[in-house]
């Protein structure tokens, strides 16, 4: 059941929103979609969804085209939130998972486990306007999984939500996604990506510029990063043979090194110059990937 975009270009007018896109998304994974604002993210899933046409390319899931007849087995959450706000959540809700064939019952049985789940049973029978905006994005996720999709698409799902709101919603999705369904997630946000998935692609410009495996394009990138807290100066670092880029923090210096050799050797250097309490070697970040291929900071 894997979703495959193949050569997938979409051009409105003169402008090129996605160029000549190929990715495979295997079933029952998490794939992330990266990008700042106009990189083409929402353009693609409303071609998967069939809401839009591509110029070129094909795309399909389970070797065939997106339609009204696959509709029951996709669930998706808009960037847009689309509820009707003068509806109650209990008609709305009940409405939209009929039209992808569920029974009434069905329908409130699942409201109501979900609703419980996210601790706001009292809702059931609120109008959507009558809720804050963070609850009113519950309702609106709550819609997208409610006839248990096979494959789901979030947009941007966690934006605008508080803390505790993004960790009940993540531990929802990565449940789903545990109980076999195939889901695909935009987000700016990188740590979301790093946290859930584990292939991705990055989108600047309409085009895949990273795309892969989390673990795989990390070790690609071949640099590390250092974090050093201590007690005495390591402004002499940022000119050490294998230090690429150095930033000074409140308790020390963050470096970006272009092996592993070159960790050791710096801690060589700084041993016996006074009290280090920390000194950690960590893997790069997607941003830092993201600023070696685009050549331009994420946000």
């Amino acid at each position: 059941m894997s979703l495959s975009l193949s050569h997938v270009t979409k051009r409105f007018g003169s402008f090129t929103a996605v160029n000549d896109l190929s990715i495979t998304i295997p079933e029952k994974e998490m794939f992330g979609f990266l990008g700042a604002n106009g990189a083409g993210k929402t353009t693609t899933f409303r071609m998967i969804l069939g809401l839009m046409d591509a110029n070129e390319g094909s795309i399909t899931w389970n070797g065939k085209k997106i339609d009204y007849s696959t509709s029951p087995f996709i669930g998706y959450l808009p960037e847009e939130r689309g509820l009707y706000p003068k509806l109650k959540v209990k008609d709305q809700l009940v409405y939209l998972a009929r039209l992808r064939g569920m029974s009434k019952q069905d329908a409130l049985n699942e409201l109501t486990i979900w609703l419980d789940r996210f601790k706001v049973p009292e809702y059931m029978d609120k109008k959507v306007e009558e809720l804050s905006k963070g609850n009113q994005q519950k309702i609106q996720f709550i819609a997208a999984v409610l006839h248990k999709p096979k494959l789901l698409i979030l947009d941007e799902p966690f934006s605008g939500l508080d803390p505790v709101n993004v960790e009940s919603l993540k531990s929802a999705v990565t449940e789903l996604r545990d109980n076999g369904s195939t889901i695909v997630f935009s987000s700016h946000r990188m740590e979301h990506v790093e946290e859930l998935c584990e292939n991705l692609c990055i989108m600047h410009h309409g085009k895949p510029v990273v795309h892969g495996g989390l673990r795989e394009i990390k070790k690609s990138f071949g640099k590390k990063n250092i974090t050093i807290h201590a007690d005495f100066d390591l402004t002499f670092l940022e000119n050490y043979p294998g230090v690429v880029k150095s930033k000074k923090t409140a308790e020390g210096v963050l470096l970006q090194i272009s092996n592993e050799d070159s960790a050791q050797q710096i801690l060589n250097e700084i041993n016996g110059k006074g009290f280090i309490r920390k000194f950690e070697l960590e893997e790069p970040s997607l941003n830092d990937i993201f600023i070696e291929k685009v050549g331009a900071s994420y946000e």
